[in-house]
């Protein structure tokens, strides 16, 4: 089953239809308003009024209706061919736009490196001090506030632990405080 019958299980009859009938009735309608014009113009030299001038009021709706089921009847057609012409055209301007603000891309995706980076690594880890919670840099030895140690050192194995620590990291002694 074709695409377009999926949708609608009667589009390719709708789209013949249309393909069929639009013409005609564009065709009726211009004829109408050629006789309508005629009748209207070669007035002028008599006296008479225009005998047929009343087919232009017939003819412009004809026209319009048959232009619209026309257009409806051969969209997909134009729309394919539109495709075909403006998409060599899109890749082409693509391509030349890739290839002109490739620097300016690389050097933008750089400055957004280093600023993540920086950012990153510019905000250094800061440790609490036991005693007050001062926040000091996480390789202080004692605190910049109140001066007391920012590690502990076991009694019984000589192990570095975190000031705040209840225990050895490393034999389980506990600490007194």
């Amino acid at each position: 089953m074709p695409d377009e019958e999926r949708i609608n299980q009667g589009h390719t009859k709708v789209r013949t239809v249309l393909r069929l009938i639009g013409p005609i009735t564009l065709g009726v309608g211009v004829i109408l308003m050629v006789v309508g014009l005629v009748s209207f113009f070669s007035s002028f030299g008599s006296f008479e009024p225009p005998r047929y001038f009343w087919c232009c009021f017939l003819g412009m709706p004809l026209m319009m209706v048959g232009l619209g089921m026309s257009q409806f009847g051969f969209m997909g057609a134009i729309a394919r061919y539109q495709a075909g012409e403006i998409a060599p055209v899109g890749k082409d301007t693509f391509n030349y736009m890739a290839d002109g603000t490739k620097g300016g891309v690389k050097t933008v995706a750089s400055a957004i490196g280093a600023g993540l980076s920086e950012g990153m690594g510019g905000a250094t880890a800061r440790v609490q001090c036991p005693k007050c919670g001062h926040a000091n840099d996480i390789d202080a030895k004692f605190c910049d506030e109140c001066g007391s140690a920012m590690s502990k050192t076991c009694p019984s194995c000589g192990e570095s632990n975190e000031g705040d620590a209840k225990f050895c990291d490393a034999c389980g002694n506990r600490f007194s405080v």
